[in-house]
């Protein structure tokens, strides 16, 4: 029986597009069914910017919360954070960068490649039937809908959007299933005297499936706030004088390795009722068995109930068996019973239909009717769904709050080969036996309140620092979400595996495993979700703050297994896509491009990535160096440094052959070899020179900790020299220029062009006998990437572009020069501070932010690079969390309160580009 949307006479309401309230009907039958009925609502825009609750000195978020009606402002919701009415549109509607973007004269350089990449697309699609690392063909096109993503760290993710959808799915290693799941929606039934009085599905949508449910909540009534790892929905309930604040949380803590793992969230409503009398009030959770994927339907998946009970806490709920052929998984939904507490469940329902059934037997009595015994398994095509609702009294003019925990058990994962079984990390603590879904929920729900404070320890210092501007806080926190959903797999490491990569520590190796490995796991995560290359080397240089700061142990175990890779080798011959020559896969002591695709067997394979033949890059090996000592600074860990010495010897000297003249400076090779490996560079150029002279200057400061004289006065004398050939080579008076090559272009300014001296701040080195370059010098470089890449770039409103030229124009050389890469913008801010910049350095990476977050919706899947107008390319990666290397760099200058901050308003005009005296 449809039990809303009807008159008496059985007809069904006709809805227009505008928002409506509820009000109570009485049927035949004695039911009462919910209709909605036209309301004149009092809009945003008829109010003034400052009775806007949310409106301050931050126009651009006032922006998106220009459409809420409400003056509530949840329960418990924190001040800072990113925050947006249910009803925004955003109006910039950008389109991924495909192979069709690349410029005619690109085009006409790159023809051999195009044909070549064609072909190999061709045989990985069609012929062997895969998913290409990168797919310049089907790009994924940009749904602004994202939210923070459930669960911790390494046990897969499912992203919820910021209008509630569960969208986004990474259960099956490091391959991102990107569906809606209609019928995963939260729904609320108050009741007065026994008798339902409102019941709403939590969603704005209208989908033409479940008829039978009460869709189409305003969404100018609700908005949502994120601070990840947590985020908060607020529902005022149109007439109802209740609001609902459903706060999420999931497990990421820094410095945790164990709770930090676990496939868990929890939902918490915390429920506020302003009515003079005492209402009921039961939420329903409702997930169907699989994640909108074709194994949906493949049968065999089956639901059933559960009662857990341990150390005195009992806990309720739906495990939702996913029994596919290749990593089956189990879905759990549950609640914690309480005195107060009424949990009821359905644990089979189809969803497709009406599903009218279910509806009615909640509006019925506010609970479900908890049927006994598992579900039948499913036939071929058919779908199951499960629901779980839990309710409570609020009292009058009070407060009451019901939990729900979310928890996913795929404990043993194989990637796309299907050659090797891997464990993940959180069966250390649950076991492998894929029973562990009633456990991990009874452990969220009761210990969800501990991983809170923890969270609200290590964010409150942020928080409360009133110098730091509001956005960067949002910045800092909710970029972090690639941690996790970065298709980032943590795993244990297998007991025959090898990581040494052949040569014993007795040889000046590695142990086969390493002690850190053994303890806590192997942790990788993609370049991007749609470049899929575990721990590319040559963007984790830029990502691994995050790591190295919050979660040290799995930034060191990442080093160990990138260490393992540079001493072994693949001699297999393969053909490179740009160049059409054959060389090998890996070769010995260069460190490698990435460790494998998901899609095949990482660490086993390494150098998924063929576009280019990597051994012949020139800032992987130095990116290596400079971690390691970054790394050994910042934990002060002398059993790493020992274990890396040799390996960074091993690396320096490969790199040496890219000394051909032997100035102590190395040459690029007139191709894009390195990380802008679309971007041609000849001759020393400022950012691979940079970065080697980093390098030697960092092998100076190792050679004196392992009292290594001989290695220490070798390395001086080619800083020396190099330092010398830099200056003269590339220095013009105001900055480091492009490249040494003389061409047209060779002189324009880089915003990455000093990349080795903020490794070095970051470090604790750049002065005195350890300074690779003069201080006055990369002032000056800063100074004029400030001026140039940033105000004369989109008005100063966009970041920093990674090319300019002296005159003010972007760099349209490559299609990578006229591009901002975000990640890069967050590390050029980062050496701003460093060098006293700090106005500069903020208002740099402001930009980016407001772009990303405020502007072009891409929350929770910022992307590699935007040009300035129409394009984008690749949604959600890795590079961007290098905001946390402006942290650093807060962390370690002078005190900000002896420094006066002026944010600069977001408009053209340029700094004061002075650099203080650190």
């Amino acid at each position: 029986m449809c039990l809303f949307y009807c008159h008496s006479n059985g007809s069904r309401a006709q809805m227009d597009s505008s928002c409506t309230t509820q009000t109570i009907i009485s049927f035949p039958t004695g039911l009462t069914g919910v209709v909605p009925t036209q309301r004149n609502r009092h809009r945003a825009g008829s109010r003034s910017q400052e009775e806007l609750p949310f409106s301050g000195d931050n126009s651009s978020t006032a922006e998106l919360m220009s459409r809420y009606v409400s003056l509530e402002l949840g329960y418990g919701v924190p001040k800072d954070g990113w925050r947006i009415c249910l009803a925004h549109e955003f109006k910039e509607k950008r389109k991924p960068f495909q192979a069709k973007d690349v410029s005619l004269s690109n085009i006409v350089e790159h023809i051999g490649l195009g044909v070549r990449y064609l072909k190999w697309w061709y045989k990985k699609t069609q012929i062997e039937k895969k998913a290409p690392f990168i797919d310049m063909f089907r790009a994924i096109p940009l749904r602004q809908i994202y939210g923070a993503p459930l669960g911790g760290i390494g046990g897969g993710t499912i992203t919820r959007g910021w209008r509630g959808e569960f969208c986004r799915w990474q259960l099956n290693p490091g391959m991102y299933h990107y569906k809606t799941v209609i019928a995963n929606q939260f729904t609320v039934c108050l009741r007065r005297g026994g008798q339902t009085v409102y019941q709403q599905v939590l969603s704005v949508e209208r989908p033409p499936t479940l008829q039978g449910w009460n869709w189409g909540y305003c969404g100018e009534y609700a908005f949502y706030h994120a601070l990840y790892p947590r985020a908060w929905t607020v529902y005022p309930l149109p007439g109802q004088n209740v609001t609902l604040t459903c706060r999420q949380v999931s497990p990421v803590i820094p410095h945790d390795y164990q709770d930090s793992s676990l496939p868990v969230a929890v939902f918490v409503w915390d429920i506020e009722n302003k009515n003079d009398y005492p209402l009921d009030v039961s939420i329903m959770l409702t997930m169907v068995n699989g994640s909108g994927h074709k194994d949906d339907k493949s049968g065999g998946h089956w639901n059933e109930p559960f009662h857990l009970e341990k150390a005195g806490e009992s806990v309720s709920g739906v495990l939702l068996h996913h029994c596919t052929t290749v990593n089956p998984y189990t879905l759990c939904m549950a609640a914690r019973e309480q005195s107060d507490r009424e949990i009821s469940h359905q644990t089979a329902f189809s969803p497709k239909g009406t599903c009218g059934v279910l509806w009615g037997d909640l509006i019925a009595d506010g609970r479900l009717d908890s049927p006994t015994g598992s579900s039948p398994p499913t036939q071929k095509g058919e779908k199951v769904a499960a629901a779980l609702a839990v309710g409570c009294p609020v009292p009058a003019q009070g407060h009451n709050d019901l939990e729900f925990s979310l928890a996913w058990d795929m404990p043993n994962i194989t990637f796309g080969s299907r050659e090797r079984e891997h464990v993940r990390r959180y069966t250390r603590f649950f076991g492998t036996k894929a029973d562990a879904a009633p456990s991990l929920s009874h452990h969220a729900l009761t210990h969800y309140r501990l991983w809170e404070r923890s969270i609200e320890e290590w964010q409150r210092p942020i928080l409360q620092d009133s110098s730091l501007p509001s956005w960067y806080k949002s910045a800092l926190f909710n970029e972090l979400y690639f941690v996790v959903d970065g298709g980032t797999v943590w795993t244990e490491l297998p007991e025959d595996s090898d990581v040494s990569g052949g040569l014993r520590s007795e040889d000046g190796g590695l142990p086969a495993q390493p002690a850190i490995i053994k303890e806590y796991g192997r942790f990788a995560y993609l370049e991007g979700q749609e470049y899929r290359m575990y721990n590319t080397y040559d963007v984790h240089f830029y990502a691994s703050f995050a790591l190295i700061m919050l979660w040290p142990k799995l930034a060191l175990s990442l080093q160990y297994d990138i260490a393992g890779s540079v001493v072994s080798c693949d001699l297999t011959e393969r053909l490179h896509l740009m160049s059409g020559r054959n060389s090998p896969v890996k070769v010995k002591n260069v460190v490698p491009h990435d460790i494998g695709d998901p899609d095949d067997e990482p660490w086993q394979r390494v150098n998924a990535y063929l576009i280019h033949d990597t051994a012949d890059w020139k800032d992987l090996n130095l990116k290596f160096v400079l971690q390691v000592y970054r790394d050994f600074h910042l934990t002060q860990d002398t059993q790493y440094l020992q274990d890396m010495w040799p390996i960074c010897q091993a690396v320096m000297e490969s790199e040496m052959k890219f000394d051909t003249d032997g100035d102590g400076l190395i040459e690029n090779s007139g191709y894009a070899d390195q990380t802008y490996d679309g971007w041609t560079a000849t001759g020393p150029s400022a950012y691979c020179g940079g970065l080697w002279l980093a390098s030697v200057c960092v092998m100076c400061k190792m050679a004196r900790l392992v009292n290594n004289e001989a290695a220490f006065q070798r390395f001086r004398d080619i800083l020396d020299r190099g330092s010398a050939a830099f200056d003269k080579l590339l220095w013009n008076g105001q900055y480091y220029n492009y490249d040494s090559s003389g061409q047209d272009l060779s002189n324009s300014v880089m915003s990455d062009q000093c990349a080795g001296q903020w490794f070095l701040r970051a470090s604790g080195l750049g002065d005195g006998q350890f300074q690779a370059f003069p201080k006055e010098k990369i002032c000056s470089a800063l100074k004029s990437v400030f001026d140039l890449n940033v105000m004369s770039f989109a008005g100063g409103q966009m970041g920093a572009v990674n090319g300019m030229r002296p005159e003010g124009v972007p760099d349209h050389s490559s299609v990578q020069s006229d591009e901002v890469w975000i990640g890069v913008v967050y590390g050029l801010a980062a050496i701003m501070i460093h060098e006293g910049m700090l106005e500069e350095g903020l208002r740099t990476a402001e930009g980016c932010y407001r772009t990303v977050w405020e502007r072009l919706g891409m929350a929770f899947q910022t992307p590699e690079a935007y040009c300035e107008k129409g394009i984008y390319r690749s949604l959600a990666y890795m590079r961007p969390l290098s905001i946390w290397a402006m942290q650093l760099a807060l962390d370690t200058s002078q005190p900000r309160d002896q420094i006066t901050i002026e944010i600069f308003p977001m408009r053209g005009e340029s700094g004061p580009g002075l650099c203080s005296e650190a």
